[in-house]
């Protein structure tokens, strides 16, 4: 058995456990998952960006939602995703989100995700809000 092998396996018992958790479709464009259009771990908060390997940092997303998304934002991307005419499963991600700040605060560390879910949370509190947030 190679080093990474079981590494893989908690990838992919992750993947499992997120599509149990959320649904099998895509939270960004609510695609349903099929052999062609198979699930993958997306991180709310991007590794680059200090977000962790954990179940409450990754939701199911297809292929096409998770290359495009990249490194954006969860609300910059949810907004993109309405834009395009999807269907997101913003609650799916507001839950993710809550679930990885209670993780973090519970396990520790994580400096750079801490302030990232923070700033996420807050624009989607505002977002939420509508327009009267914004003394409209």
């Amino acid at each position: 058995m190679s080093p990474d092998e079981p590494r893989q396996a908690a990838r992919a018992q992750r993947l499992r456990l997120a599509v149990e958790r959320d649904g099998p479709r895509c939270v960004w464009c609510g695609r349903a998952f099929a052999p062609l259009v198979p699930p993958t771990r997306d991180h709310l908060v991007p590794r680059a960006r200090g977000g962790p390997s954990w179940l409450e940092n990754e939701v199911p997303a297809c292929r096409r939602c998770n290359s495009e998304r990249g490194h954006r934002g969860v609300v910059e991307w949810l907004e993109e995703c309405e834009r395009r005419g999807w269907r997101p499963d913003e609650a799916a991600v507001v839950r993710a989100l809550d679930a990885l700040d209670r993780a973090i605060a519970e396990r520790g560390g994580q400096r750079r995700a801490r302030a990232y879910v923070a700033a996420q949370r807050r624009r989607l509190e505002r977002r939420r809000a509508g327009p009267a947030a914004y003394g409209g």
